[in-house]
């Protein structure tokens, strides 16, 4: 495989498919499919997942609700997924582990750097839940922060789109995709990758990010063998 460890980011409207709301099981046996594969390649593998089909702290935000408040709805949100995620793994036959930004100690472990690291080279996926603990902080941001804490060679972002586009390919037919592109690029043009604070975690410890289509079965085992699909960002 062409990266000795990596971060998968899920996001919470992933999981949902094409449902208005919650967690489509299906969804969450085919990632458990496609990440068996990869555990079994030998490549290590940490997954941050978003809460975004159970709540969003900006929309509570948006709403009305304190935006500090909002956010910590959202972050137990995430939690709830990464314990879902975890069955839908353990299930698969992969030794999981889930830990969270926020302490619930009897649901999962809290977050420590050097207990992650443990796990991975145990072979276990360790899923991150809670985003960083903070509020103002995307689950994009987390999922740059430890992969530079626990040294990732790459952050995968799997979206339902089949990579980086100059503008939204649902709305407008003659859309771009790019198959590379800086980081600089990506800031410059403000393009709707990842928060811009995620981004510039990744530029400055020279962290590549692949976005490719979750959806298409297999596409997890292909990006971690290196083979070129979806967009590629990198210094």
């Amino acid at each position: 495989m062409a990266y000795a460890r990596a971060l998968l980011k899920l996001s919470g409207e992933a999981l949902m498919g094409d449902q208005g709301y919650g967690i489509d099981p299906a969804i969450v046996q085919a990632i458990a499919k496609d990440v068996a594969g990869v555990v079994a390649s030998g490549t290590q593998l940490a997954i941050v997942v978003g809460g975004g089909n159970i709540f969003r702290g900006l929309k509570g935000s948006a709403a009305g609700m304190d935006r500090a408040t909002a956010d910590y709805v959202g972050m137990l949100a995430t939690v709830m997924n990464a314990i879902t995620l975890q069955d839908g793994l353990e299930r698969a036959g992969i030794p999981t582990r889930v830990q969270t930004a926020i302490e619930m100690q009897e649901v999962a472990e809290p977050y420590i750097r050097r207990r992650a690291i443990r796990h991975l080279e145990k072979g276990r996926v360790v899923v991150f839940g809670a985003g960083c603990g903070n509020p103002f902080f995307t689950t994009d941001t987390t999922a740059a922060l430890r992969a530079a804490e626990i040294s990732a060679d790459v952050v995968f972002k799997a979206t339902k789109v089949d990579g980086v586009y100059d503008k939204d390919p649902h709305k407008y037919a003659d859309a771009v995709r790019y198959d590379t592109l800086t980081f600089q690029q990506v800031l410059s043009g403000e393009l709707a990758v990842m928060d811009s604070t995620a981004i510039a975690l990744c530029k400055d410890n020279n962290i590549p990010i692949v976005v490719f289509n979750l959806f298409e079965a297999g596409n997890i085992g292909r990006a971690v063998a290196g083979e070129p699909i979806g967009s590629r960002i990198s210094n």
